[in-house]
């Protein structure tokens, strides 16, 4: 009779692990966290991703009616950073900087550590924010909540698929943690989660989104590994915040092209 209110509880402490690394949302007590839990975590990562989009969601119902369209989407965009602490955008900045530097793995790896941002780095911040600026101004009006909902757990997805299994390139580092703690029963749980959200919420519209999604972070798996010998904290960040773009333009196309 305790077993499945033991599982239960469990799982909402690992959920509650996964909003503290993933937001800056306060919450009134402490959570109690082992080592091993950093990494299982991850696969409560979709649900921290609905989480945050509901936030959007009710933030553009709030916004909608009183403000033009871009600026509402604007906000929401300065909201979804605001949330995250930024924590993505800073490695999107990282990878960036890293792959202008001239050099091996070695210079890429001691680029992304400088706590300092390059010019390639500003470059490639200021591209992204415009770019899911503009894949949400895009979005048609019909299923713009079911977007907002959606497309934060489809990229965070990506950062499970992406770290399950995966090598390290360095040998420190919070990341490395959350890697050795995945597993690939961690990673069914999220695909389900995640693929159950998006056929709820967009048909299969949904699931097509979610394929170009492993899709793109398959590919970027393979090139991190190749040139690094592994992925580390900013490498997810860099693919979380592609993940978003991908995930935001792709309801656009595929919505579009359904009822047009």
């Amino acid at each position: 009779m305790n077993k499945p209110g033991f599982r239960t509880d469990r799982v909402m402490r690992l959920y509650l692990i996964a909003l503290q690394f993933l937001t800056i949302i306060p919450l009134p007590f402490d959570t109690r966290c082992q080592k091993d839990d950093l990494g299982r975590s991850t696969a409560l990562f979709p649900l921290v991703g609905l989480t945050i989009g509901a936030l959007l969601a009710g933030l553009n119902w709030l916004l909608a009616p009183w403000l033009a369209r871009p600026l509402c989407d604007a906000l929401l965009v300065t909201a979804l950073a605001a949330v995250t602490g930024g924590l993505h955008l800073d490695g999107l900045a990282d990878v960036c900087d890293g792959l202008a530097a001239r050099g091996g793995r070695e210079r890429f790896l001691a680029v992304m550590k400088d706590s300092q941002v390059g010019a390639i780095g500003a470059v490639g911040l200021v591209l992204g924010l415009l770019l899911k600026w503009q894949a949400l101004v895009a979005l048609p009006i019909d299923f713009k909540w079911q977007a907002l909902l959606l497309f934060p757990a489809l990229a965070r997805f990506g950062q499970v698929l992406m770290m399950t299994r995966a090598r390290h390139a360095r040998q420190d580092g919070l990341g490395i943690i959350f890697v050795q703690g995945t597993s690939t029963s961690g990673l069914a749980f999220s695909l389900c989660t995640t693929a159950t959200a998006s056929f709820f919420l967009l048909g299969a519209d949904g699931i097509i989104v979610l394929t170009t999604v492993c899709l793109l972070t398959a590919a970027g798996r393979l090139f991190f590994q190749h040139r690094l010998g592994g992925i580390t904290g900013d490498t997810l960040g860099c693919m979380n915040e592609l993940n978003e773009i991908l995930a935001l333009t792709g309801i656009s196309i595929a919505t579009q092209l359904t009822f047009s």
